[in-house]
């Protein structure tokens, strides 16, 4: 499929995560102090959306059992979840992020 563009820089402000739709994936774009990480939106203990629950720093934390995860690589940092999460690919070009999936 390669690189789609799939928001704005403003629509993703520092400490926030939004959930866009990429093919049939539900995906989760951080922005972690200004790092843009894409990761699949879907915890893997329980299958909370990850994007409601806190970003702090480079974790982000499932709002059902808090769960965490680092949003640079996916991996599981706090049980409940063992396993990580998938990660995506992210450039930037100008304002608009893009995500290869």
């Amino acid at each position: 499929m390669g690189y789609v563009t799939v928001a704005r820089l403003p629509d993703v402000p520092a400490g926030t995560a939004k959930v866009v739709t990429v093919g049939d994936r539900d995906i989760a774009i951080c922005n972690a102090d200004g790092r843009i990480c894409a990761i699949d939106n879907i915890c893997t203990h329980d299958e909370g959306s990850l994007d409601e629950g806190d970003l702090d720093g480079f974790e982000i934390e499932c709002p059902l059992h808090g769960a965490r995860f680092d949003v640079r690589t996916g991996e599981a940092t706090e049980a409940p979840a063992f396993l990580p999460v998938d990660t995506f690919p992210v450039r930037l070009e100008g304002e608009e992020i893009q995500v290869e999936v």
